[in-house]
C-alpha cells in the first residue's frame, strides 16, 4: 500500500511518510556519511560557490562593456552600480558560507535564511543607495540590464554544464 501525501497517494517517492519525513529502507536510520564523502561534498560545495561567483563576475563585466560600447560611459557605469548592487552582497554571503565549510560547521537552516534575508536587504539598500547618489548620471535601462545579467548569471554554467 502506498503512503500518502497531503492527502494524495505518493506514488513517486514511496519512503516519504505523510510527515514528510524521509526514512532510510529497513531500519529508518539517518544515513551516516563517511569522512570522504563528507570532504567530496565540502569540496563540490566549495566549487559550486566559487563558480556561481565567477560566473556573476563574468556576466556584470559583460553587461559593464555592452553597456558601455552601445551607450557610453554613463550607461556603462550604471549597469556597473547595477551589477555590484547584488553582486557585493552575494559574495559576502558567499564568503560566509565557505568560511563555515572551511571551519567545519554544520550547515543551519535559520542561519541561511537569515543571511539570504541579509544578502537580498543590502541588495536593495545598495541599489537605493546608488540612485539616490548617481540620479543625475544614471541610465536606467542599463542599471537594470546589469542587475538582471548578474542575477543571471547561472546560465552561464549551464550553458557550459559546470552546474555543481
Amino acid at each position: 500500500m502506498r503512503r500518502q501525501v497531503c492527502g494524495y497517494p505518493n506514488k513517486v517517492y514511496p519512503n516519504v511518510s505523510s510527515a514528510n519525513q524521509v526514512k532510510s529502507p529497513g531500519s529508518g536510520a539517518a544515513v551516516q556519511l563517511t569522512e570522504a564523502q563528507k570532504a567530496s561534498l565540502q569540496a563540490k560545495a566549495k566549487k559550486g560557490l566559487l563558480r556561481a561567483l565567477v560566473a556573476q563576475a563574468v556576466m556584470a563585466a559583460v553587461a559593464v562593456v555592452v553597456c558601455w560600447l552601445v551607450a557610453g560611459v554613463y550607461a556603462g557605469a550604471s549597469a556597473l552600480l547595477g551589477a555590484a548592487a547584488y553582486l557585493v552582497p552575494n559574495a559576502l554571503f558567499a564568503l560566509r558560507l565557505l568560511v563555515g565549510l572551511v571551519m567545519g560547521r554544520p550547515a543551519n537552516p535559520a542561519g541561511f535564511l537569515l543571511g539570504e534575508l541579509i544578502k537580498l536587504g543590502g541588495a536593495v539598500a545598495l541599489l537605493v543607495l546608488g540612485v539616490y547618489l548617481a540620479q543625475a548620471w544614471l541610465v536606467w535601462p542599463a542599471l537594470i540590464f546589469g542587475l538582471v545579467m548578474v542575477l543571471k548569471g547561472y546560465v552561464l554554467l549551464l550553458m557550459f554544464s559546470k552546474l555543481p
